[in-house]
């Protein structure tokens, strides 16, 4: 029986013959309906080996289901698909397998209590025997395949990583092992769902150097990502979707940002500095010499009211628990608080929300929404002693007209209010996210990550809530990696490493490379 690594280098070798220039993938006048929802409306877009390819749109343009259609996952309603020249009516997942297409998703997909090396190495297995194991496990060429494939995404195959369980990684880890998985079974399109959105700046430069390894294999790369100045960096093509349509295919740089925009929402929109008002003169917050353990140490904050404040850092930094600390998910053990200028203690998430303290976490999936429950329930759990009419009882029409309230300023989507939020895009659902602690009108508000995982038209749409917020005398806090979204929208940018902030700058008048600069000098100064 011819193994599944035998089968690709075969064909990855007939597809590197010169002059060969057909398309290893099209797809030709593709529809997908759900019932009476239209998802693709006639989806033009070719593919061919060695090229990276950005599949751009905002949430809820089909962008998912076309990656499904592609591995196997849907059938089209109508439409054909042609895959190394043959046409086809649709694909099954073994079927795009057996081909050479591999799909990391947003979920990953792994199997957390399984090995390292299995996650990564198993599938090559699989894949050449149809599905089964016929032979059995081949424990060494497992090892042998995980090994390779680890290097290849900049991972150190020692022992000690091989036989974690994947339970046990950090989600940064996970993420590079889905995509050693994919290039373990020597695949040639690997198709990446939003792969850079929980890797800092550093792990993002490594995944790109990937992608250029497996172009320069013949391995073509298709991501869906909402990252412009990643697709720009990387090269290739873009594949923009708008309403379920293809409206556009050519190489990335013949693209203006601007442009590139306009065609995903059907309107324009600048890139451009969101922050204008100047903060005022009072001081809102203040924070003194805090540490917690070994998380961070001896960390100043000063906020005024309606300030906007970036705090920055490598994903080991500290920022992160910095955040949690301020919103009592995480103990400190030194420091003083004052809010307005009387000292307060903070020990637990109730006392922050009492003293007027929100906090948007970077997950909204796991750590924030209830995804089952309506945009209702999830607007209001904050506020249902406000809401309580007689007796204790909930006041439904109290309740609707503030979630009606939330809802508009935050303008999603949808005027019904009982739609529940999982049926939401992720800028809407982000939208009501942030929108529940409005509910409390906070004093300050601390946003994680505020628009991970957002489409470029609910970015503008969350820039624009975060600044009137401000303008409403609002302090805010902005913890991110993502460096244009604090310089559009902060007064100043505090850089953590090592546990604590090792340089402040001025939001106005930075750029991005000296940011980033600052980032790095600060982990080499700390290194040495």
């Amino acid at each position: 029986m011819e193994r599944r690594g035998d089968t690709c280098r075969r064909l990855s070798s007939v597809s590197k013959l010169p002059g060969s220039d057909e398309p290893f993938l099209q797809l030709r006048g593709i529809h997908k309906r759900f019932g009476g929802v239209h998802a693709l409306r006639g989806v033009d877009l070719t593919i061919r080996t060695g090229e990276a390819y950005h599949l751009l749109g905002e949430n809820g343009c089909g962008k998912s289901t076309a990656i499904k259609i592609i591995s196997g996952a849907y059938e089209p309603s109508d439409g054909e698909i042609v895959l190394d020249g043959r046409s086809r009516r649709a694909l099954t997942p073994l079927m795009a397998m057996e081909a050479g297409i591999e799909t990391v998703y947003q979920d990953l997909s792994l199997l957390p209590n399984l090995t390292v090396e299995e996650n990564v190495a198993l599938g090559e297995q699989l894949v050449g025997g149809k599905g089964r194991l016929l032979r059995g496990l081949d424990r060494r060429r497992l090892v042998e395949t995980a090994r390779r494939a680890l290097t290849e995404v900049g991972l150190d195959p020692t022992p000690a990583l091989m036989r974690t369980k994947v339970a046990d990684l950090p989600l940064a880890i996970r993420q590079r092992v889905a995509i050693a998985r994919a290039i373990a079974c020597e695949a040639r399109l690997v198709i990446m769902d939003e792969p850079t959105t929980s890797l800092t700046r550093h792990e993002v430069e490594t995944l790109i150097e990937v992608v250029g390894r497996l172009r320069a294999q013949n391995v073509a790369v298709l991501f869906v990502t909402h990252k412009l100045e990643e697709c720009y960096r990387i090269g290739g093509q873009a594949i923009v979707f708008r309403d379920g349509q293809s409206v556009a295919q050519a190489p990335i740089d013949s693209f203006s940002r601007s442009r590139l925009a306009e065609l995903m929402t059907g309107r324009p929109i600048e890139a451009q500095r969101y922050r204008r008002a100047a903060p005022q003169p009072e001081i809102l917050f203040r924070a003194r010499g805090l540490s917690a353990g070994r998380h961070f140490e001896d960390v100043d904050i000063t906020l005024r009211r309606g300030e906007i404040l970036g705090i920055t850092g490598l994903s080991d930094s500290g920022r992160n628990e910095l955040s949690l600390a301020l919103a009592g998910h995480l103990p400190l053990t030194a420091g003083e608080l004052t809010i307005a200028g009387e000292k307060v203690r903070i020990a637990r998430p109730a006392d922050a929300i009492a003293l007027g303290i929100g906090y948007v976490p970077e997950d909204r999936l796991s750590e924030g929404l209830f995804l089952e429950k309506s945009i209702y329930a999830n607007e209001t759990p904050l506020i249902l002693d406000r809401i309580a009419g007689f007796l204790g009882l909930l006041d439904d029409r109290k309740g609707r007209a503030e979630a009606r309230r939330i809802s508009a300023e935050m303008q999603l989507n949808t005027d019904d209010i009982d739609l529940p939020v999982g049926a939401l895009s992720g800028g809407n659902q982000q939208r009501v996210l942030i929108g529940r602690w409005l509910s409390i009108e906070p004093k300050l508000l601390i946003l994680h990550g505020p628009t991970v995982g957002v489409d470029v038209g609910s970015k503008d749409t969350i820039y624009r809530a975060i600044q009137a917020m401000s303008e409403r005398g609002i302090g805010l806090i902005i913890v991110s990696d993502d460096l244009p979204e604090l310089l559009q929208n902060c007064d100043r940018i505090a850089v953590m490493n090592g546990g604590r902030i090792v340089d402040e700058l001025r939001a106005e008048g930075a750029d991005e490379d000296r940011l980033y600069q600052t980032m790095v000098a600060s982990e080499r100064d700390a290194a040495e």
